[in-house]
C-alpha cells in the first residue's frame, strides 16, 4: 500500500475528535498533533464539482509552494492528510482546487496551530503551555480555539502558547520560580530572557597568577613525575609549552604571553591531562 494512501487512511483516526466542526472548502484546518505530525483536513460539500485537489506547502506564505499530495478521490466528503515530512512545524499550507468547469482556485495560506484537545489545563501551578506551537490564524483555522493566544518566546525561540486569560497567572509563576526577565515584546508575545549568573572563577591550585602578574606553577611531586604544561589563547591557538617541569615550584614571566587577557592551560602528567583550566594575565 503506498505510503501517501496509507496516510490518507490513517488521518481518519486523527480527525475523529473534531470533524463536526470542520471547515468546508475552500477553508481547511491545519493542526499540529505533536511528534512531527501536521494534519491538514477539510470538508467537501460540493460532491462531483471538484476534479482535483492538491495540498501544497511552502516556507513562505506567498511563494515557493510545492505540491506534497494530490488526493486520489477529491469528492470524499471529509478527508485529510498527515504530513510527517515538513522541515519544521510552522510552514505554510494551501489547497489547489480544480473544478469540473476548468476553473481553479487557491485557498488562503494557513500555518499549523496546536491541537488544544491534546493538552490538559488541570495543573494548579502552571497554566496551559502548549509546546511546539506556531503562529497562525487561530480564530479562523480551528473551532477548538475560542480566545486569543499569547505566544511565549525564550530568547528567539517560540516555546509554546498560553490562553490570554492565563497570562497573569503564568507571569506570576515565572516571577516566583525563576530569576528570568519577563516582558511583553508585543501585545500577543511574552518574551522570557533567561537569567545568566555571573561566572565564579576559582583559580587552579597548580597554576595561577601572582600579584605581580607573573605565573606561579606548583607541582609538589615534579621530581618523581613527568609534567608538561601547554598554554593556549581562548580560541585554542597554542601560545607556548613547558615541555618538562622539573621543580616543585616554577615562576613563568608574564612577558611569555605577549598580551594581557585570559589564557587556557593544560597540565599533562605522564602524558595524560591532569587539569584544564584558565588564568588571567594582567596589564603591566
Amino acid at each position: 500500500m503506498p505510503l501517501k494512501f496509507l496516510a490518507l487512511v490513517l488521518v481518519t483516526f486523527f480527525l475523529s475528535g473534531f470533524v463536526n466542526g470542520q471547515d468546508t472548502l475552500p477553508k481547511f484546518t491545519v493542526l499540529n498533533k505533536g511528534n512531527e505530525r501536521i494534519v491538514v483536513s477539510w470538508t467537501n460539500p460540493y460532491d462531483q464539482r471538484i476534479r482535483q485537489l492538491s495540498i501544497q506547502r511552502s516556507l513562505d506564505s506567498l511563494k515557493g509552494y510545492k505540491t506534497i499530495l494530490t488526493v486520489p478521490d477529491p469528492t470524499v466528503f471529509q478527508n485529510g492528510y498527515v504530513d510527517s515530512k515538513a522541515i519544521n512545524d510552522h510552514m505554510f499550507y494551501r489547497l489547489y482546487i480544480l473544478l469540473d468547469s476548468g476553473k481553479f482556485i487557491f485557498s488562503a495560506a494557513r500555518r499549523p496551530i496546536p491541537d488544544t484537545a491534546r493538552f490538559s489545563t488541570s495543573s494548579p501551578v502552571l497554566p496551559l503551555l502548549i509546546p511546539k506551537d506556531t503562529r497562525g490564524d487561530e480564530t479562523a483555522n480551528s473551532t477548538n480555539i475560542t480566545e486569543r493566544l499569547i505566544y511565549v518566546k525564550k530568547r528567539d525561540s517560540l516555546i509554546g502558547v498560553i490562553p490570554e486569560k492565563s497570562l497573569k497567572t503564568y507571569r506570576a509563576y515565572l516571577t516566583a520560580s525563576t530569576r528570568d526577565t519577563i516582558s511583553m515584546k508585543t501585545p500577543d508575545t511574552l518574551l522570557i530572557r533567561p537569567f545568566v549568573p555571573k561566572e565564579f572563577y576559582r583559580p587552579s591550585k597548580f597554576v595561577f597568577t601572582e600579584k605581580d602578574g607573573n605565573i606561579r606553577v606548583i607541582l609538589a611531586d615534579a621530581a618523581t613525575r613527568k609534567y608538561s604544561i601547554k598554554f593556549f589563547e581562548e580560541d585554542n591557538t597554542e601560545v607556548f609549552e613547558v615541555e618538562h617541569v622539573r621543580e616543585p615550584m616554577l615562576i613563568l614571566d608574564k612577558t611569555n604571553f605577549f598580551h594581557s587577557g585570559w589564557f587556557i592551560f593544560e597540565i599533562y602528567e605522564d602524558g595524560k591531562v591532569k587539569e584544564r583550566h584558565k588564568l588571567f594575565v594582567p596589564r603591566d
